[in-house]
């Protein structure tokens, strides 16, 4: 074969792949593995309709109410209420180890929600206790005048994000990415890394002993865990949940 046929050739196998991605809607392009996604060993969690990757918080199945799918997300309602009436947490039906997790979220004005890993779950209640990315409205909610580690993408109440951080505005989606490696763990907002540390170093069991975790037995350790989206009584919605194991 001559070099300009097949030249040609690859230039025609290149155009048509990206003819069949830009032959799928918006909606079809969200939630959805490509090929080298799936090679990677990539998971979808949630395809824009169906919930059966989830659970209720201590419960075997999909709550009743409180979450709903939405445009292709996973959309809590929010009931403005913590421990009021809605669906409470939602959780993987599978534990992960070691884990690279990425999900966009949009939080309603004044919201306040989180993503939890190394969760205590409880066999009773609404809420699990862990590590928490969290989510929320910088601008309007109160608790992010307690403090940038309050604030969207810190590990809760423990590490502020650094300077890198690039939160966008409320009403628009934020991508995020939790990586767990061994002991080594990494917040991610918008293709920035925004909060880096160690589990059970001296660092970071010294601002768990000046927190509100430090009488919570355990709180801290790595272990094996299911990835949790919190109802804190505030619309908040969800959408790309993808993950894969390290």
């Amino acid at each position: 074969m001559r070099p300009f046929e097949f030249g040609k050739l690859l230039f025609l196998a290149a155009v048509s792949g990206l003819a069949c991605v830009s032959c799928l809607s918006p909606a079809e392009q969200l939630n959805h593995l490509s090929r080298t996604e799936e090679a990677d060993g990539w998971k979808l969690l949630f395809d824009g309709q169906g919930t059966a990757a989830w659970r209720g918080y201590a419960h075997s199945t999909f709550p009743a109410n409180g979450w709903v799918v939405e445009d292709g997300c996973l959309k809590n309602q929010g009931n403005k209420e913590r421990h009021g009436p809605g669906g409470g947490d939602l959780v993987t039906m599978e534990k992960f180890d070691d884990f690279d997790f990425k999900f966009d979220w949009r939080i309603s004005p004044g919201g306040n929600s989180g993503v939890k890993y190394c969760v205590h779950e409880g066999k009773t209640g609404k809420s699990g206790v862990g590590y928490e990315y969290q989510v929320l409205d910088d601008t309007e909610n109160s608790d992010a005048h307690n403090g940038a580690n309050r604030q969207a993408g810190a590990l809760y109440a423990l590490i502020a994000p650094n300077d890198q951080k690039h939160l966008k505005p409320v009403g628009e989606f934020n991508h995020s990415e939790i990586i767990v490696r061994g002991k080594h763990v990494e917040h991610w907002l918008n293709g920035a890394k925004i909060v880096e540390f160690e589990m059970e170093s001296p660092e970071l069991k010294e601002a768990i002993a000046k927190s509100k975790f430090r009488s919570i037995p355990g709180f801290g350790d790595k272990m094996s865990t299911v990835l949790l989206l919190q109802d804190h009584g505030d619309a908040v919605w969800f959408r790309n949940l993808k993950v894969r194991r390290l």
